[in-house]
């Protein structure tokens, strides 16, 4: 429990944090709408559904006003630089964005089901009462506001026996903008699944800028102001007293006409400041899309992988981060992140895309088509446009005495950044470099994924043995695809100096790593060090990561911790 505390412990606190305040909201006005006296009559027509209605808004509110926050990615990348001093805990939280996001849109998932069911209920209830089957108080209720003569509001918002619930949905404005969020809520969910936005990024793209429709939709959702509440009467109209006696409303003075009205619309000042916070990260990033890029070198790896080297006028990275690249003559609002492999030390940016996908080798293709010319500058300028850098976990490699990189297949690319600043500040003998030792694994599936990477460890193996710091950088790549084949042809060529698939004096190993002895074999080389361990790779390799990261620290500060970081994008 200890070791969970520390890696887990601040995110479970902010979860519970969140859990809490809904679980306040749902509950405060729940009890607000079932047990307030200005509702009495309200109620009278509604029943339970009323609560069951405007508790789910309210949490509907909070969560709203919440999930965009977690996708301004410009705003996040600020406050990582301000969270410095807050320690490496509280800047953890920030690369775990996106799982709140989702944790959001389910919560909102949830109580638009809540709210939408109860609401039906209520429009046909509202009409049963208009029609008279809930008794005479209900009927007399639904019947104030009819006469003009006498100066009453309405409580019932059917004011004929011919609209119908169905009716009332679509003629109201509670009603359409009601069915147009939900329906945008639908598709931009069902469209989020992981096989779609796997499979077809694109409709998973455009169908989550139906969120534009989602928030315009809940601005103007309470303007119809449906549900209604008692106001206060000179004199006070008496409730306990009057409504056994609904005949004699405005006869006597205990009993005068109650006047009901709609509550002002809230919903507006809950998201208005993350919308425009939102708008001003759109903002920025246009201004961004109109900068102009150049290419330093394009290259194209017989691994299907396309290597790009870029300059855009004042362009500053860090290590490990990434960018957002467009290519309008695939598609004008598409943006793929990509991590940079370039370090900051270095005069451009570059990136490594492996063609997976439609618009990824619609990129390759286009740039195998590019003429050998003058020309060619001119065409690629017209055809990408960069957006970036944004931060993640692998900024805080330097702030760990001991690092553990793990890399799978394309995953790679963040660790060729780190990788290639350390050799820069080893050669400009960097003062500020707290690093002491590295780990690196990297797991890929095809022998020629290994192609592009091998030239930089090649160097820094070199660099490192003439420096006599062989230990500073301890890697292992993994052919975790591999037939009998490969195997034979290793140990035909076992006493050779050098790894026959990658050129390299270390070995590729083949299948998947020990974790477990990788980890201790980390914690008996390091007893007294904090190790940051960093992982580009998928869901299934990060849970067993951070629970070996876990099961193998130790609560006492002076032995061993391990405190895992993740890629999100």
């Amino acid at each position: 429990m200890s070791n969970w505390i520390i890696n887990q412990g601040l995110s479970a606190f902010i979860l519970v944090v969140w859990m809490g305040i809904n679980i306040f909201l749902f509950v405060y006005y729940y009890l607000f709408y079932d047990l307030g006296p200005q509702f009495e009559y309200t109620r009278e027509l509604l029943g339970s559904a009323l609560p069951w209605a405007r508790a789910p808004a309210a949490v509907l509110n909070f969560n709203c006003m919440l999930i965009l926050l977690p996708v301004c990615r410009n705003l996040l990348s600020l406050l990582r630089g301000s969270f410095i001093c807050c320690g490496r805990s509280m800047r953890k939280q920030l690369d775990k964005n996106l799982t709140f996001h989702k944790l959001v849109a389910y919560m909102i998932a949830l109580m638009t089901a809540v709210h939408t069911v109860a609401h039906l209920l209520n429009a046909d209830w509202y009409t049963n009462s208009f029609q008279g089957r809930y008794g005479p108080l209900a009927s007399k209720l639904s019947m104030l506001g009819d006469s003009r003569e006498l100066n009453t509001t309405y409580l019932n918002p059917i004011r004929s026996n011919s609209t119908t619930p169905t009716i009332f949905v679509f003629t109201t404005i509670a009603g359409l903008t009601g069915v147009v969020i939900t329906l945008a809520l639908i598709l931009i969910i069902t469209s989020s699944m992981e096989v779609i936005r796997r499979s077809y990024f694109e409709v998973f793209w455009y169908t989550h800028h139906l969120f534009i429709i989602f928030f315009a939709g809940l601005v103007f959702h309470g303007a119809g102001r449906i549900v209604r509440s008692q106001q206060v009467t000179n004199p006070p109209h008496n409730n306990s007293f009057c409504k056994d006696q609904p005949e004699n409303w405005g006869k006597i003075p205990e009993c005068p006409v109650p006047q009901f009205a709609g509550g002002f619309p809230q919903t507006w000042m809950w998201v208005i400041g993350p919308m425009i916070i939102y708008l001003c990260e759109r903002l920025l990033r246009f201004i961004r899309y109109m900068q102009p890029v150049s290419y330093r070198k394009i290259v194209i790896r017989p691994s299907k992988v396309l290597e790009l080297q870029l300059v855009k006028p004042g362009f500053k990275m860090e290590v490990g981060q990434y960018v957002f690249l467009n290519c309008p003559a695939i598609s004008q609002l598409e943006w793929h992140p990509f991590t940079m492999t370039s370090a900051p030390e270095e005069d451009f940016f570059s990136v490594h895309i492996r063609s997976v996908g439609d618009w990824t080798e619609k990129l390759i293709k286009m740039v195998e088509n590019l003429p050998e010319d003058a020309s060619k500058e001119a065409l690629f300028l017209s055809m990408m446009a960069v957006d970036g850098p944004f931060g993640t976990a692998s900024e805080d490699v330097f702030d760990y005495e001991v690092s553990m990189l793990v890399g799978a297949g394309i995953g790679v690319t963040p660790f060729a950044s780190i990788l290639k600043s350390i050799w820069y500040k080893f050669k400009d003998s960097d003062p500020k470099l707290r690093t002491k030792r590295i780990y690196f694994y990297w797991l890929c599936r095809e022998t020629y994924a290994f192609e592009w990477f091998a030239d930089l460890l090649q160097v820094l193996e070199k660099d490192m043995e003439e420096r006599g710091m062989r230990d500073f950088l301890t890697y292992k790549l993994y052919l975790t695809g591999w037939d009998q084949s490969h195997v034979n042809h290793a140990m035909v060529h076992f006493d050779k100096d050098t790894d026959i698939i990658t050129g390299l004096k270390q070995k590729t190993h083949y299948g998947r790593p020990n974790w477990d002895r990788e980890f201790e074999q980390v914690r008996q080389e390091n007893p007294s060090s904090v190790v940051g361990t960093f992982l580009c790779g998928p869901q299934a390799l990060a849970k067993d990561l951070e629970k070996k990261c876990v099961r193998y620290s130790d609560v006492d500060p002076r032995k061993t911790t391990f405190y895992f970081n993740k890629e999100n994008f």
